[in-house]
């Protein structure tokens, strides 16, 4: 996964700004081969430059969003990593899009605009990321799985978390190295604080994020439909709203988004999974515990706030008779890690530039996205509807296809 060809520079290349070209040869000056244009440029889009910089393969050709403040941001956060350059700010998402001097298109706006958005990008005929949810709704999904059916050019969903360093531990020990046998059950836990602010509040309505299911745990199901490797059939779910924005109005506008659930999915081939959320903890905690017919692995990650040095992340790995046991502290280098998501979104961007230089890294694709999807808006329905809900009977009601 590493290589120290295009990331050298971002360990090392710091505070070696005084030396000129022929002399940086073991953290030599990057030359990007591509130019990003940023299409949504919030906390996300910002992440997206600072990795795309850090990175160091591509750079940012130009901006667009429709909210000026936004813009200032990430003209300043680009100010601040590039000091002698400037940053173009596109007049229309038009523009934006059909820049002959952009080689890809990152898509980082609210999600209920993706769908409208994808189907303009797609005109460009340039490799597209887009961020998660690739959709709010199963019918948008499976509309941009149909429109980009045909497409000759990557498109990569943003569900980066499959690059966290707890779950690319936990991907080769139990699916590359299968070092707890047959996997039998997967437990995903996330407690953390609440939604954080966004423009116009979007995230706080599921009109607009889709709900908590689909907004944050896409990212969840995606890695149960990873470890599973196989269809979701039935998903059943209880939760609802504890603490978080039970007062909280927006122009008038009550918030309506879950704060806790339980989310429980049953596999084709007979695993099972759970999801444990809390979203008014006084910490980040995340972690998966997978067992096997041959061992157990636990993974996970925090962050508490309290002095004092401790352990951020762990990986447990116990296999009984059947091959050594172990413990580990999986973690990126501080810079990487840093980066945002724990580095993650680094990773992402590295398979990224192997997909579009077609290399075919397991990055997420369209029809993962939306699986993520279909197992999202199955926990939603199983939640307001206090029943188990059947995968192909919703895809039915729903007129969806499978892709």
């Amino acid at each position: 996964m590493f290589k120290s060809s295009y990331y050298r520079g971002a360990l090392l290349g710091r505070g070696a700004e005084y030396l000129a070209p022929q002399d940086r040869s073991l953290v030599p000056a990057p030359q990007p081969r591509y130019r990003f244009t940023i299409i949504g440029t919030g906390m996300m889009g910002m992440e997206h430059i600072r990795v795309t910089l850090l990175e160091g393969r591509a750079t940012i050709q130009g901006l667009y969003d429709s909210n000026h403040q936004s813009l200032t941001a990430a003209q300043r956060l680009f100010n601040e990593l590039r000091p002698d350059e400037s940053l173009p700010e596109y007049n229309s998402l038009q523009e934006a899009i059909h820049d002959p001097a952009a080689d890809a298109l990152i898509i980082a706006t609210p999600n209920h605009t993706h769908l409208e958005l994808l189907q303009l990008a797609l005109e460009s005929g340039k490799p597209i990321l887009l961020e998660k949810p690739m959709a709010t709704t199963l019918q948008d999904a499976q509309r941009i799985v149909e429109l980009a059916h045909n497409y000759p050019h990557p498109i990569q969903i943003g569900l980066q978390y499959r690059y966290k360093a707890i779950y690319q531990e936990a991907i080769g020990e139990a699916l590359e190295r299968q070092s707890i046998g047959a996997i039998k059950s997967i437990t995903v836990m996330e407690h953390r604080l609440p939604f954080l602010d966004k423009v116009g509040q979007w995230n706080k309505f599921s009109e607009y994020s889709g709900g908590t299911l689909v907004e944050k745990c896409c990212h969840y199901f995606d890695l149960f439909n990873l470890f599973a490797a196989a269809r979701p059939q039935a998903v059943s779910a209880i939760g609802g709203r504890a603490v978080n924005f039970r007062d909280f109005e927006y122009s008038g506008r009550p918030s309506d988004i879950i704060d806790n659930a339980f989310v429980n999915v049953e596999y084709a081939n007979g695993i099972k999974a759970n999801l444990n959320l809390c979203m008014f903890s006084p910490l980040f905690h995340e972690e998966i515990i997978l067992c096997g017919d041959e061992g157990r692995i636990r993974a996970f990650e925090r962050e508490d706030y309290l002095p004092g040095k401790k352990l951020k992340s762990g990986f447990e790995m116990y296999c009984a008779n059947a091959r050594p046991s172990r413990t580990s502290v999986p973690e990126y280098p501080a810079i990487i890690q840093e980066s945002g998501h724990s580095g993650s979104t680094f990773f992402e961007h590295v398979s990224f530039i192997e997909n579009i230089e077609g290399h075919s890294p397991a990055s997420a694709t369209l029809q993962e996205g939306f699986w993520s999807i279909v197992v999202a808006v199955a926990a939603k329905e199983a939640l307001r509807s206090g029943t188990t809900v059947v995968i192909d009977q919703l895809l039915r009601a729903n007129n969806i296809s499978q892709p």
